[in-house]
Order: C-alpha cells, then structure tokens, then sequence
C-alpha cells in the first residue's frame, strides 16, 4: 500500500492530494516552498523526503511512526506528515 503511494507521488496532483490528506495545510505550504528552493516539482520533493526519512530516521523515530501507523485510518498520510516534518527541520 505505502509502495503504491510512494509511485504515485510522482505526480504533483497526487502528491498534493496526498499532503492535503494529511489535514495540514501549513506542511503543504512548507513542502510547496522547499520544492520550489531546490528546483523540483511537489511530487518529486515529497518522494525525496520520503527516501531520505527512510534512509535517516533514528530507531525511536521508527517505533514512533510504527505506533502511529497502527492506529491510524490513512497510514500513507501520517507516513508522508512525519517524513515531510523530519525533511522541513533538516
């Protein structure tokens, strides 16, 4: 499922849809803004920002969203909130 979401998050349309879900508009407005610094689409920002909260996440963050994903209606948006927030403080 998550798989899923992360392909489709190649489109802007999806990718906004997708942070929109995730009922905060300020993380959108800030993952707008960040794209737009470095040049890429939302879609293509958002996607990094996943690999990247993969990739650097510390395994407290790890237990943190496992905890969160299972008690969540819309576990790809919380996946996608958390990675964006852990890519806008870096």
């Amino acid at each position: 499922m998550l798989g899923d979401l992360l392909t489709s998050l190649t489109d802007e349309t999806t990718a906004l849809e997708a942070i929109a879900g995730a009922g905060d508009l300020k993380l959108l407005m800030a993952a707008r803004q960040a794209a737009a610094a470095e040049s890429v689409d939302v879609g293509s920002y958002v996607t990094q920002a996943v690999q990247r909260y993969a990739h650097e996440a510390s395994d407290e963050e790890w237990v943190t969203l496992l905890g969160l994903l299972n008690r969540a209606p819309d576990p790809g948006a919380v996946c996608i909130k958390r990675a964006l927030e852990h890519a806008l403080r870096g």
